[in-house]
């Protein structure tokens, strides 16, 4: 791909400190059984600190327009000729460690989300995955000078992320189709240690099972029974041949995998069982699959259970206007600047930029505070520094990025 020229931003924007106090805030609020509440909190923040359009939809999703002749429920909808530039996230979060929860001071039975601040991160659930981010996103909505010339602006903070993309897919349905999005995700520390990459690529997931059937019998009567173990075991050997999936996204090699997972069968040391299943993990790239329905066949059957799909960013040019952004965002004369620069890099894990590639049509890039290996963890935290980094990078691509 085409490497971007250097920055054109003479004043990189200072970050206010409502990125920490909204990060705090919406870190301290629980989200994983229920996420009404941090979206009431969110979409409260926005109609206070903003005059933009904003909607709550029936999934739980946050949206907002900033552009007044915006629909930001339907923002693919035709607007004064503009196309749309969305910053995405979301604000559910996956169960919390006992650890990172406390029992609420009026005896109710409920718990609290603990928020910790020390050595310069912000430690809860959700402050990684991403909840830090989305604050960022959010203020920098707030803040951005929107060019006369340049697509209009609509946030989203979806539901349902963790638990397969459930909110956007809804969102996507009613016609959530913006042109280009910057989803904040985790992208720190994947070109070196430190440094907000810019993600123009990510690995998908297919979760998958084959179903051997066979005929049960004694085990000491093996002719009289059809053992489905053993067909597994033969779709086994089929699946542990097959060529993983690979993909090259503006320059970057992307490779997927197949593995088997799991095999389960039989109920008795003495019964040939009748039943056999075999889990398997794919991670998929763009455009290729691995070919598992070659295992598939008279008493197998294939079943897909889960389907997260990759992303690959198509728009070289949107991809290069947010790396100029990061780029101009850590030579900020408050960061600690790393030893390197950012770079275009690929996630091997699925988000819902996935999700509004494959559906929605939307050209994606990820980019965001989180650190690989910070998610889920019991002591997840996100670094304060980098948020503000992130804050500076969302700003600077909606005031800088042009459309052609």
């Amino acid at each position: 791909m085409t490497e971007p020229a250097g920055t054109p931003h003479d004043e990189v924007p200072d970050a206010p400190g409502e990125v920490r106090t909204l990060t705090r805030e919406l870190v301290a609020t629980p989200s994983h059984e229920d996420e009404t509440a941090a979206g009431d909190h969110l979409e409260s923040w926005l109609r206070a600190e903003t005059d933009a359009a904003v909607t709550r939809d029936d999934h739980g999703n946050v949206l907002a327009a900033r552009a007044p002749d915006s629909d930001p429920a339907a923002p693919s909808e035709p607007a004064a000729d503009r196309p749309t530039l969305a910053l995405v996230g979301h604000h559910d979060v996956v169960p919390p460690d006992e650890s990172q929860v406390v029992d609420a001071d009026d005896g109710g039975g409920e718990t609290e989300y603990i928020v910790e601040e020390h050595d310069g991160r912000l430690y809860g659930r959700g402050s990684a995955d991403m909840k830090g981010s989305l604050a960022a996103l959010a203020v920098a909505f707030r803040d951005a000078t929107l060019p006369e010339d340049g697509p209009r602006l609509v946030f989203a903070s979806f539901v349902g992320e963790e638990v397969g993309g459930e909110g956007c897919r809804a969102a996507i349905e009613d016609g959530f189709a913006p042109d280009w999005a910057v989803v904040g995700e985790g992208s720190t520390g994947y070109s070196a240690d430190g440094v907000t990459d810019v993600a123009v690529a990510h690995k998908g997931r297919r979760a998958s099972t084959l179903v051997a059937h066979g005929q049960a019998a004694h085990a000491s009567e093996v002719e009289a029974g059809d053992n489905a173990v053993y067909r597994a075991a033969d779709a086994v050997d089929i699946v542990r041949d097959l060529d993983a999936p690979r993909a090259e996204v503006l320059g970057h090699d992307l490779a997927g995998s197949v593995a088997v997972t799991g095999i389960e069968g039989g109920e008795a040391w003495n019964v040939i069982p009748e039943r056999g299943e075999v889990t398997i993990d794919e991670r998929t790239v763009p455009d290729d699959r691995a070919d598992i329905g070659r295992a598939a066949g008279e008493g197998v059957d294939w079943e897909v259970d889960q389907d997260l799909p990759p992303m690959a960013c198509q728009d070289e040019a949107f991809a290069n206007a947010v790396l100029v952004a990061a780029r101009a965002a850590h030579g900020h004369t408050d960061d600690p600047i790393p030893a390197a620069v950012p770079e275009h890099v690929v996630k091997p894990h699925a988000t819902d930029a996935g999700w509004l590639a494959d559906r929605a049509g939307t050209d994606c890039v990820v980019c965001g505070a989180a650190e690989p290996g910070e998610a889920h963890t019991a002591d997840e935290s996100v670094s304060l520094a980098v948020l503000d980094r992130c804050y500076r990078t969302y700003r600077l691509v909606v005031e800088s990025f042009e459309v052609e």
